[in-house]
């Protein structure tokens, strides 16, 4: 039985850090794990995603600030999120078991809600002006 569990979230001022966690246990057939976030009245949006390889796919409105990582020995992975705006202000959750989508030259992780199988509970980061 696959498990996650996040940890790291929090309430900061706008321009803080956080680092959010997601330990997984359990055995995951594909490999793609990745950072999701949805804001009350708002969809889920991929935030980024990471293979074993520790290829990124990241969206516009998080690069240069969040810093997804991947220890694969623990099976965890690290968001680092720097500069938090407002804005950030969601529930973050863990994802695994993800597809990839690949060109003739890279394979990337999809950022999909879909794409994924399983999911942690979540952790609230909270962002004040």
């Amino acid at each position: 039985q696959v498990q996650l569990v996040e940890s790291g979230g929090g309430s900061v001022q706008s321009g803080g850090s956080l680092v959010l966690s997601c330990a997984a246990s359990g055995y995951i057939q594909r490999d793609c794990m990745a950072w999701f976030r949805q804001a009350p009245g708002k969809e889920r949006e991929g935030v980024a995603a990471i293979d074993r390889e520790g290829v990124i796919s990241d969206v516009e409105f998080v690069s240069g600030r969040f810093t997804i990582s991947r220890d694969n020995a623990n099976n965890t992975i690290l968001l680092q999120m720097n500069n938090l705006k407002p804005e950030d202000t969601a529930m973050y959750f863990c994802a695994a078991g993800g597809s990839q989508w690949c060109s003739s030259s890279q394979c990337y992780c999809g950022l999909l809600s879909d794409e994924y199988t399983y999911w942690g509970q979540g952790t609230q980061v909270t962002v004040s002006s």
